[in-house]
């Protein structure tokens, strides 16, 4: 798109996860979207980033080079900017604090990719009970001769632990409720009891309490200072014995070496694990090689409806920014009355609470 001083310029850098993102931004005059490219270097797309009111952030840490991770250091440079947008339901290269000091509109496409995520997990748990993993290594390489030895488990009324009970850990427990009748229990301490029930769900106060009663744990939580290191040594030992761990959320919450161990000596029966300290993992991970363990690539929420879903409302949320209106899921809602400050400076109208 070509440059225009009156429209809403909006830097992405590369790539948008889907095409609905530009088809969506064109049908509104209003907004300019600009492609950064790292051709020469960090520094040149920097310099573009910094005529932007926008920017559309890449959600995963590997993705994105350190110095356009939204920080103080890089909103010092970006006097323009008024809202951060991340590609997805994370924002681990954004700091809210940092957006926050800095007068910038921080949100996220919370609830886009939920349905994708809680298939993937679902997924997961069918196939850790059922083995599949191990069986279809074993035939491939000529050792399946006895089917008892690879005699699974049912999902089937089994007790399901989430840790985090959001949308993508809401739309699980409806999935574990509906098709296979589970017990569910979650972990949040940021939800109340009615409202976890309301979700599909009975909460649980103490987390290790809970760990020790379920079949299943699932992870679904954000990653924040809290959660960071949640599910580590004393976590395990907690688990039931003989259960299965599946994530979803975000690598740096369970602690993979102390993850590693408690598969080894078999008090975790199995894990499924889609995310990961580094994304991608090395090859020679010590988790990639155990039997008991099923890996995808950070890909839960990446199939061609939610990558839709999460781009529509981005854009749209840039379309309701420019066009005077808050738009949902903003995760620092305390800046909002610096950013109408900021907003009316530099576009000459108010935006409405």
């Amino acid at each position: 798109m070509s440059a225009s001083s009156d429209r809403f310029r909006i830097g992405y850098l590369i790539k948008v996860p889907h095409q609905t993102f530009l088809d969506t931004a064109a049908k509104d005059p209003a907004l300019e979207v600009v492609r950064m490219t790292l051709d020469d270097g960090v520094e040149a797309a920097l310099k573009v980033l910094e005529t932007c009111q926008g920017y559309y952030v890449r959600a995963s840490r590997d993705e994105l080079p350190k110095p356009m991770h939204v920080h103080d250091e890089l909103l010092a440079r970006l006097p323009n900017l008024l809202m951060a947008a991340s590609q997805g339901a994370g924002y681990d290269t954004i700091e809210p604090g940092a957006c926050t000091r800095a007068g910038v509109l921080l949100v996220n496409q919370a609830g886009g990719n939920a349905e994708a995520v809680a298939e993937h997990a679902v997924g997961m748990m069918l196939s850790l009970l059922k083995r599949f993993g191990e069986c279809h290594a074993a035939m491939r390489e000529g050792r399946a001769q006895r089917r008892e030895e690879f005699m699974g488990r049912n999902l089937y009324g089994k007790t399901v632990g989430l840790v985090g009970i959001g949308n993508v850990g809401t739309r699980t427990a409806a999935i574990l409720n509906a098709a296979f009748h589970c017990r569910v229990l979650a972990y949040d301490p940021y939800v109340d009891a009615a409202t976890v029930a309301d979700r599909g769900a009975e909460k649980v106060d103490d987390l290790a309490a809970m760990l020790a009663q379920c079949d299943i744990v699932s992870l679904h939580c954000p990653l924040t200072p809290e959660s960071r290191a949640m599910l580590a040594a004393n976590a395990f030992a907690a688990m039931k014995p003989g259960s299965v761990l599946v994530t979803t959320a975000r690598g740096s919450i369970h602690d993979e070496s102390a993850l590693v161990a408690a598969l080894k000596s078999g008090h975790i029966a199995a894990a499924g694990l889609d995310v990961w300290e580094q994304e991608p993992p090395p090859a020679d991970h010590a988790l990639l090689s155990l039997p008991n363990v099923i890996c995808t690539q950070h890909t839960a929420g990446v199939t061609h409806e939610s990558r839709s879903m999460i781009t529509r409302i981005a854009a749209e949320a840039f379309s309701a920014f420019v066009a005077g209106r808050f738009p949902p899921r903003i995760i620092n809602p305390a800046v909002k009355a610096r950013v109408a400050q900021r907003y009316k400076a530099a576009l000459g109208r108010p935006i409405a609470d």
